[in-house]
């Protein structure tokens, strides 16, 4: 019998030289596992961890629109106070309310707290010339996106009339602010969604209508986010 491939018995003192060998290996190996963790986490401290997350750097500050912040009322009908999960994802709407202002609808998200009509809010409403008003902190829950509220900022976006199709003041805005939010979340365009695309809703009308329009849209918050000094 041919016994040329029996393994060789290895002496006592072999072995443990061995086993101190892959004992070094798995350190090393664990102490590169967690360095890499560490220097992602300082990167990107949302990587790990499923709580909510801000990035705060040059960049950051650089591409932050005029934001009119009036906060609604915290109350179980517009503003329930619930945290957000880390967000991995921007919303887009339309008001639905042809000439409506931005105030308008904070100030209809904020009566609500009182006439219990429905449960619905958005984290931004953007007007038709334009301005920002923000209603509830990005690190709260907003009633505007179904089963997307906890990992997603909501933004209402006013039109003039039936076609839903925004003004020029308020597209800009649309775009500055969703570039600036995906620099706050380290999200690119591809994240920035709409209504239809969680739902199938008819939201933002215009964007589900002209499959173009969207895609032109993306592009123009890749290149305010590109053009966005560091």
């Amino acid at each position: 019998m041919n016994h040329s491939h029996r393994r060789k018995k290895l002496s006592p003192r072999q072995r443990q030289i061995r086993t101190r060998k892959y004992t070094k290996i798995g350190i090393l190996i664990l102490i590169i596992l967690a360095v890499t963790c560490i220097g992602l986490k300082l990167l990107n401290p949302g990587w790990i961890s499923r709580k909510y997350t801000e990035i705060s750097n040059q960049q950051v500050d650089a591409s932050e629109p005029d934001i009119n912040v009036q906060l609604l009322t915290v109350n179980p009908y517009s503003r329930p106070g619930t945290e957000t999960d880390r967000i991995t994802g921007i919303v887009v709407h339309y008001t639905a309310n042809p000439g409506s202002t931005a105030m308008d609808n904070r100030n209809y998200f904020e009566s609500l707290k009182d006439t219990h009509e429905t449960k619905v809010s958005s984290n931004f409403v953007i007007g038709l010339e334009g301005e920002i008003v923000q209603c509830v902190p990005t690190w709260e829950v907003a009633y505007a996106s179904n089963s997307r509220n906890n990992d997603t900022v909501s933004i209402e976006c006013c039109h003039p009339d039936e076609s839903g199709k925004f003004t020029d003041a308020t597209y800009r805005s649309m775009v500055q602010l969703c570039a600036w939010l995906c620099l706050k979340f380290d999200l690119d365009e591809n994240d920035v969604i709409r209504h239809y695309d969680v739902t199938g809703k008819n939201c933002p009308k215009y964007f589900v209508e002209n499959e173009e329009a969207f895609t032109q849209f993306r592009e123009d918050i890749r290149n305010a986010i590109k053009n966005t000094p560091s």
